[in-house]
C-alpha cells in the first residue's frame, strides 16, 4: 500500500523553471493566479502519492527573490460571512492566516486586493483592521457588463476605476482564500494598469487540476471532478487547443467558457493574446512528474469513494443537495469503482450487526483489518484506535493500555462538570490519557510510539463522527469515511 507513484523533486524543479520561463516569455513581470490550496494540499497528496502537501510553497520559495504575493478578497464574501469548511474559519480570518504563513515562510506579502467593493460596515472594518495590523488594502469595483462587454471592461469606466496595486517583484502570485474572490479580474486588472505605465506585464494561471495532459476518463482527472462536485465543475476536452494544435488538452468548463473574453481582454490590453488556448494560459507541470501511474490511479479511485461518502453525509446534513450524490454516484461508474472496493466498509458493518451499536474499522498501511465496537468506556474510535495501536506495537490484545480507574474520573469529570451526555472517551481523551499512562507503563509507550505508523490509514464508521473524532482521525493523517447515520 501507499506505494510512491509522483516524483516531488522532479516537480519542485520543472515547476519553478517553467513559471520562470514564463515570465521571462513576457518581459518585466508575471501576475500568476493561483488556484486550489497554496499550501496543506491534501487532495493533490492522496491523488499523486509522493505529492507533499506543502510542494507549491516549496515551489514558490525556489522563486522568492522575485516573488511577492498578493491575496484577493471578495467583499461579498465579507458580508455573508462565508466560510472554508476545511478549517472552520471564515474568508476574512483565513486571508490574515493566510499572510502570516506566507510571512512565516520566507515569502513577501506585498497588498490584499478588496474585489466587489462598496462601502459597507462590515468590510470597511475588515479593510481598517488589515491597515492597523500594516497591510495595504486596495479597492477594485463591479464593473457593470462584466465580463461579456470587454469594450467598457478594458476602459476608464471598467479596470481604469480599479485602485493601481503598486508591485514590487517580478513574479505576482495572486491568491484568495476560495473560489470566486476574484482573482482573474485582479490580474487583468493589473495588466491593464501596468499597460498604460509602459511596462511589459503578462497573464498565466496556475492549477493542479485537472491535469491538462492526462486522459479526460484518468482517474486522476475524476477525482478532481469529485472534489468539485458541488461547484459544478466539469472536465472536458479543450477545444481551442485541439483546433489551434490538433492535439488534445484536458481543461474544465469555466475557463473553457471564460476562454474568448479572457483573450479578448488580453488583445485590447496588450495589442495582442500571448495564447491560443485557456490550457495555453496554464504552467501546471504535474503530469510529467508522474512515475507510477498504476499507483495514481488506484490512490485517485479510492479518493472518488472517499468523496461519494463525504457527499452521502453532507446531504444528510443538509449542507449539500442529492444532485451532488448523484454526481459522484456517475463518477464512480466511469471510474468502475463501488463502495465495496474500500476495505474498510464490509468489516465495519458486521462488527456493528454483531453488536448492534455503532463500530469502526481501520485498513493499516500492511493491509491489515482492525475492528472496534462500541462499549462502557470507550466509543467505537476510541476503541478502534487503541485496537489498532496493539496490533502495531504487537501487544497483547487483552493488555488494558488503560486502566479503568483513570477513564472513570475522566467520564465523571465530563458528565457531572462539563455537561456532556455521553460518558464514553472520545479518540482525543484516549490520548491523552495513553500518554499519561505511557509516563510509567511500558506497553503504554510503546502504543503511543505506534502513531505515526497510523498517517495514510483508511478508517470507516458505521454512523457519522463526532467533529471531535474526526478532526483527531485527519490530525493523525488518517483518510476517514462514514455511513449517512446519526
Amino acid at each position: 500500500m501507499n506505494k510512491i507513484g509522483f516524483d516531488n523533486k522532479k516537480y519542485l524543479s520543472m515547476q519553478s523553471e517553467k513559471i520562470a520561463e514564463r515570465i521571462q516569455s513576457f518581459g518585466d513581470k508575471l501576475y500568476l493566479e493561483f488556484g486550489g490550496k497554496l499550501f496543506d494540499d491534501y487532495h493533490a497528496s492522496r491523488v499523486l502519492p509522493g505529492f507533499e502537501p506543502d510542494s507549491k510553497i516549496k515551489m514558490l520559495l525556489k522563486l522568492k527573490d522575485i516573488a511577492e504575493i498578493l491575496v484577493v478578497i471578495s467583499a461579498n464574501d465579507i458580508v455573508k460571512n462565508k466560510y472554508r469548511s476545511d478549517l472552520g474559519i471564515t474568508y476574512d480570518a483565513d486571508v490574515i492566516r493566510l499572510i502570516d504563513v506566507f510571512k512565516s515562510k520566507g515569502l513577501y506579502v506585498g497588498s490584499v486586493v478588496m474585489t466587489m467593493y462598496s462601502p459597507q460596515p462590515s468590510v470597511d472594518g475588515f479593510i481598517k483592521r488589515l491597515n492597523n495590523l500594516g497591510i495595504n488594502v486596495y479597492k477594485h469595483y463591479a464593473i457593470e457588463g462584466y465580463p461579456s462587454d470587454v469594450q467598457k471592461i478594458v476602459s476608464d469606466e471598467g479596470y481604469g476605476r480599479n485602485e493601481y496595486v503598486p508591485t514590487t517583484r517580478r513574479l505576482v502570485v495572486v491568491t484568495a482564500p476560495g473560489p470566486g474572490s476574484g482573482k482573474m479580474a485582479t490580474c487583468l486588472s493589473q495588466l491593464y494598469h501596468e499597460n498604460l505605465r509602459g511596462v511589459k506585464a503578462g497573464y498565466a494561471k496556475f492549477e493542479t487540476f485537472p491535469v491538462w495532459n492526462l486522459p479526460l476518463s484518468h482517474p486522476v482527472n475524476l477525482a478532481y471532478e469529485a472534489a468539485t462536485a458541488d461547484l459544478n465543475d466539469v472536465n472536458m476536452i479543450d477545444p481551442y487547443h485541439l483546433e489551434a494544435y490538433q492535439s488534445l488538452a484536458v481543461n474544465y468548463n469555466r475557463d473553457v467558457e471564460i476562454f474568448p473574453v479572457v483573450a479578448a481582454m488580453l488583445e485590447k490590453i496588450l495589442g495582442y493574446s500571448p495564447y491560443k488556448s485557456p490550457t495555453d494560459m496554464g504552467v501546471n507541470m504535474a503530469g510529467f512528474c508522474i512515475v507510477d501511474d498504476e499507483a495514481c490511479r488506484n490512490a485517485s479511485n479510492a479518493e472518488i469513494v472517499r468523496r461519494y461518502y463525504a457527499a452521502l453525509c453532507d446531504a444528510k446534513k443538509g449542507r449539500i443537495s442529492k444532485d451532488v450524490v448523484g454526481k459522484l454516484e456517475l463518477l464512480m461508474q466511469k471510474a468502475g469503482v463501488a463502495t465495496e472496493n474500500r476495505k474498510t466498509v464490509a468489516p465495519a458493518l458486521k462488527k456493528a450487526e454483531q453488536t448492534g451499536a455503532p463500530a469502526v474499522a481501520i485498513e493499516l498501511n500492511d493491509g491489515r483489518i482492525v475492528t472496534g465496537k462500541t462499549g462502557d468506556l470507550l466509543g467505537a474510535s476510541a476503541a478502534c484506535l487503541l485496537n489498532a495501536l496493539k496490533v502495531l506495537g504487537d501487544i497483547c490484545d487483552k493488555t488494558e493500555l488503560i486502566s479503568p480507574t483513570i477513564i472513570e474520573p475522566i467520564q465523571k469529570l465530563k458528565v457531572n462538570h462539563m455537561g456532556a451526555v455521553n460518558p464514553r472517551l472520545h479518540t482525543d481523551e484516549v490520548l491523552m490519557a495513553l500518554s499519561i499512562c505511557a509516563v510509567s507503563d511500558p506497553m503504554a509507550k510503546l502504543a503511543v510510539e505506534q502513531l505515526d505508523k497510523l498517517k495514510n490509514s483508511e478508517i470507516h464508521s458505521t454512523v457519522m463522527l463526532s467533529h471531535v473524532d474526526e478532526r483527531t482521525f485527519k490530525a493523525l493523517g488518517m483518510h476517514v469515511t462514514c455511513e449517512p447515520q446519526r
